[in-house]
């Protein structure tokens, strides 16, 4: 049977997307080789990582999706600031914000995750954190990298934009060397 990685997001409009290039270009300056930048083509909100799937469970994915997302209105996002995970001694990844309309947000993910625990897929087992991945550092970057480019997030300012959020899209993931390739799988429309 053919099996399928796949995930759950928001996908981001072509405005965002150029505006998130313009970001990676300006913490680009600086040169960091052990930075590996995300594609601001293939950045979106990620709702929930399903991993492999078989290609014939899509279909009922979709709909258990469209279960969840009932009454559930269009909403605004904003999308603004940088931060890190862990923390800014220690940067792995670096993220963009969204905020606005969060708790809907909450919302929708935590009734998703719900929704697919009963088609065998295990429950997020930390709190969803809504979030836009940048960049990730590699193994070889030295704490003292680390801390330099924690503080390159910290001096960087980000404007603010605003985004609607009308639909949730199932996605397909394929590796490959210059790294994973996007795809619609389906895109479920939320309630006007």
């Amino acid at each position: 049977m053919e099996q399928i990685r796949s995930f759950i997001a928001i996908e981001l409009p072509g405005d965002l997307k150029l505006q998130l290039e313009h970001l990676e270009e300006q913490l680009k300056a600086n040169k960091q080789p052990w930075v590996k930048w995300v594609s601001p083509g293939s950045i979106h909100l990620t709702l929930k990582f399903l991993d492999s799937v078989p290609v014939d469970k899509t279909g009922e994915i979709t709909g258990t999706i469209a279960e969840a997302v009932q009454g559930i209105t269009p909403f605004q996002l904003k999308v603004e600031g940088l931060g890190v995970f862990p923390n800014l001694r220690m940067v792995q990844v670096v993220w963009v914000g969204v905020s606005g309309e969060a708790e809907k947000l909450k919302l929708l993910q935590g009734r998703i995750d719900t929704s697919l625990s009963r088609l065998g897929f295990t429950p997020e087992s930390r709190p969803f954190t809504p979030h836009l991945t940048i960049a990730r550092i590699r193994n070889q970057a030295s704490p003292d990298e680390r801390i330099r480019f924690g503080q390159l997030i910290t001096d960087t300012k980000f404007t603010a934009c605003s985004i609607g959020v009308d639909g949730i899209s199932l996605m397909k993931s394929q590796l490959s060397r210059e790294g994973a390739i996007y795809s619609r799988i389906s895109l479920t429309k939320l309630a006007k």
